[in-house]
């Protein structure tokens, strides 16, 4: 089984609701939810059209499915929570990142892993130490080497 950490985020509607649809949504896709961060409430991030604050989680999981097949199963729970895809950056229902998988490093069009803005995002960032200190410090590390 891989170890995988998706990021979630929801700014529309019934932020937490939303939260724990996805967390349910992730347990009936056969996902294995291991730990789940505390939800913290932050600002909208980059460019985009204006917007209300997010409500923020990390979840650990364990899965079977290849990154691909994951994000298939992502992308389908997305849109079965009312997320709509109309403009970059716009609100949103809910969103799910992967943001780890394992050690695997893939760079497609759709797909990147790690998640390449992860380390610049406290939203992300400040939940992972919470479940997953060692990680997050291999991480900041690696991407930031002592002089």
């Amino acid at each position: 089984m891989a170890t995988v950490f998706l990021g979630l985020g929801s700014n529309l509607g019934s932020r937490e609701h939303h939260l724990l649809q996805a967390i349910e949504g992730l347990k009936e896709a056969g996902l294995q939810i291991e730990r789940l961060s505390s939800v913290h409430e932050t600002e909208p991030w980059g460019e985009g059209p204006t917007q209300g604050r997010f409500l923020n989680a990390v979840a650990k999981i364990q899965t079977n499915l290849s990154p691909r097949e994951l994000l298939e199963k992502i992308k389908t729970l997305e849109q079965k929570l009312g997320r709509r895809r109309t403009v970059p950056n716009a609100p949103r229902t809910i969103d799910i990142d992967i943001l780890l998988y394992d050690l695997v490093r893939l760079n497609t069009p759709d797909l990147t892993i790690p998640h390449p803005r992860m380390l610049q995002r406290d939203f992300v960032m400040v939940p992972l130490k919470e479940i997953a200190p060692e990680i997050a410090e291999q991480l900041t590390h690696a991407n930031h080497p002592q002089h």
